[in-house]
């Protein structure tokens, strides 16, 4: 069944112009025609299309399912942006895939973008959200400050992906052993120049633990990737030693 996104589904009933444009011109779906639309806050709606309008696209409910996200939990990725912006947002369409609750672009001494467009990264999540099956939508902040990140209370677990290389190996501490599975958890990603000395030194004062993602050196989106992935088998592992 083909599946919609449409935030105010369920006091509308209508279908945004660009939902409608794809439903009717598109996949030339028509009356009576049965579609899912989710609402971002964790409802699917299974809807009978009752006026196949291109731009206004008219709905009745058939059925309300509540779709709760696979984990119970605070998922928060801090990243800042790459320099070519298709990296990020391939990041962003893979750690939505994943599960994500909150995006949080960051700015920093190093950044090397300082403007990100939200409007363009919400499109990215909204079509990976449809894609991976999933009716919450994760929340994407403005352009933030790594220090106003640093300084926000989080009641949670905290990790800066930043490794000393003068700290010997077997010393540093590894993401997937240090996060405790089902924890609300925020995990903060450098830019390809890394956090500043000083930034590092302020996310440790405020309580982040400094982590490491493995042995290989990677870019940005790939430790965002890595690190989103990394929760989620942590926690499937934690879930599977419960049973």
């Amino acid at each position: 069944m083909n599946r919609f996104y449409q935030p105010d589904i369920a006091t509308t009933l209508t279908l945004g112009e660009d939902e409608s444009r794809h439903a009717v011109k598109v996949l030339r779906l028509a009356e009576g025609d049965l579609i899912e639309v989710v609402d971002g806050q964790g409802t699917c709606y299974t809807m009978r299309i009752t006026l196949a309008h291109h731009k206004r696209c008219s709905v009745e409910v058939v059925r309300a399912d509540v779709v709760p996200t696979p984990w119970r939990h605070q998922i928060v990725l801090a990243v800042a942006p790459t320099k070519h912006i298709d990296r990020l947002e391939w990041a962003v369409e893979k750690c939505t895939e994943m599960g994500i609750d909150r995006l949080i672009p960051l700015q920093g001494h190093n950044s090397e973008r300082t403007v990100v467009k939200t409007d363009r990264l919400m499109r990215v999540m909204v079509a990976a959200m449809k894609q991976s099956l999933g009716a919450t939508l994760p929340q994407c902040d403005a352009m933030t400050p790594v220090m106003q990140v640093i300084r926000a209370p989080f009641a949670g677990q905290r990790f800066i992906a930043y490794c000393d290389a003068m700290l010997p190996r077997e010393q540093r501490k590894v993401l997937a052993r240090e996060y405790t599975a089902g924890s609300d958890v925020q995990v903060l990603i450098g830019p390809e120049g890394d956090f500043s000395p000083e930034e590092v030194e302020a996310a440790l004062q405020a309580g982040f633990t400094p982590v490491t993602l493995g042995e290989s050196r990677l870019r940005t989106e790939t430790a965002a990737v890595m690190a989103v992935a990394t929760i989620h088998t942590v926690d499937q592992q934690g879930a599977n030693h419960r049973k």
